[in-house]
């Protein structure tokens, strides 16, 4: 009897010892898990960081190749409004005449609708 129950206490003792080893091992899980998703942030954030500064990087080469198209553009813009403006100034007095010669000379005749 005094055997039996040495060995239950031992079996105690040992379950004892093995539920010890298996908290231990789960805190240890718990502290690899807390580091891996901390050092799993930093690299985000690493990450994150490198490509907001290129990102910010191309938007800048693109506003300065957007002020070149933009410069070209107005440049453009001018030169064809100049183009008409002088078109104007020449062909102005020619369409002044014709209006004026369409409107004063009135040819009378009868509609084409009109049934005789």
């Amino acid at each position: 009897m005094a055997q039996q129950s040495q060995a239950i206490h031992q079996l105690l003792d040992a379950e004892k010892k093995a539920s010890e080893i298996v908290d231990a091992a789960r805190k240890r899980k718990g502290r690899r898990l807390k580091q891996a998703r901390a050092e799993a942030s930093e690299e985000i954030d690493g990450i994150r960081k490198e490509k907001e500064t290129e990102h910010s990087r191309i938007q800048l080469e693109q506003r300065g190749s957007g002020d070149i198209f933009k410069n070209q553009v107005v440049r453009e813009t001018d030169l064809q409004l100049n183009n008409i403006q002088r078109q104007m100034l020449i062909n102005r007095q020619g369409v002044v005449d014709r209006l004026l010669t369409l409107v004063i000379t009135v040819e009378p005749e009868l509609h084409r609708n009109l049934k005789l």
